[in-house]
């Protein structure tokens, strides 16, 4: 039997039943490491789950924050770490509020590397990688978030996860996805399907 949930009791619910509720209803989403470094030279390590595509040529994605990012704000670079079945729960636990001279890096057991010469770390552990520059804040107004926009400077990931038509194929890899706040998963692929064409499609009963 199915239940039907209307906005009113959605905006009845208790605070973080509504939150856990609302965040697990979108599906599954890609988890990653956010790893940036104030003008102070301390580092910093968050766990974000609302990564998207914008654009391919330049290269660019988004993510949404609730709060101002003011490492990324100081310094214009950050890196992006898919994260891996064999540090999930380090990765989960980055999101505590710790205090500004303590690198969750620390706190959490990853390791800190820096890759020709870039001033913020990568998540050495991970095997997914990017490191990108901001490009723009979008200010959301109806409920006081904050979307950024980056620019994809450096990738680093195994080759044997890149496909002869660029295909980044993450089972292999080894990144795992997340659903809600604290639920995480591995993948299982079903099928990679053709590029869609009208003509093509047949109907299956």
């Amino acid at each position: 039997m199915n239940k039907h949930i209307n906005l009113k009791d959605i905006l009845n619910y208790e605070q973080r039943y509504r939150t856990t509720f609302i965040n697990s209803l979108g599906g599954f989403k890609s988890t990653a490491l956010i790893g940036s470094r104030g003008g102070d030279g301390y580092t910093n390590l968050a766990i974000f789950n609302s990564f998207f595509h914008v654009g391919a040529n330049p290269p660019y994605f988004g993510f949404v924050d609730r709060h101002t990012l003011s490492n990324i704000m100081d310094c214009k670079e950050f890196t992006v770490n898919h994260v891996a079945e064999s540090f999930y729960a380090k990765a989960h636990q980055a999101s505590a509020r710790y205090e500004k001279e303590i690198s969750e890096f620390d706190a959490v057991g990853l390791t800190e590397e820096f890759v020709n010469g870039n001033y913020v770390p990568y998540v050495k552990e991970s095997r997914v990688k990017i490191y990108a520059t901001f490009s723009q804040r979008i200010d959301v107004s109806v409920n006081n978030t904050i979307i950024i926009i980056a620019k994809i400077k450096e990738v680093i990931l195994p080759q044997d996860c890149i496909g002869e038509d660029g295909y980044v194929d993450l089972n292999k890899a080894g990144s795992v996805t997340t659903a809600g706040l604290d639920s995480y998963f591995v993948s299982k692929p079903l099928e990679r399907l053709p590029y869609a064409k009208p003509q093509q499609f047949q109907k299956v009963a």
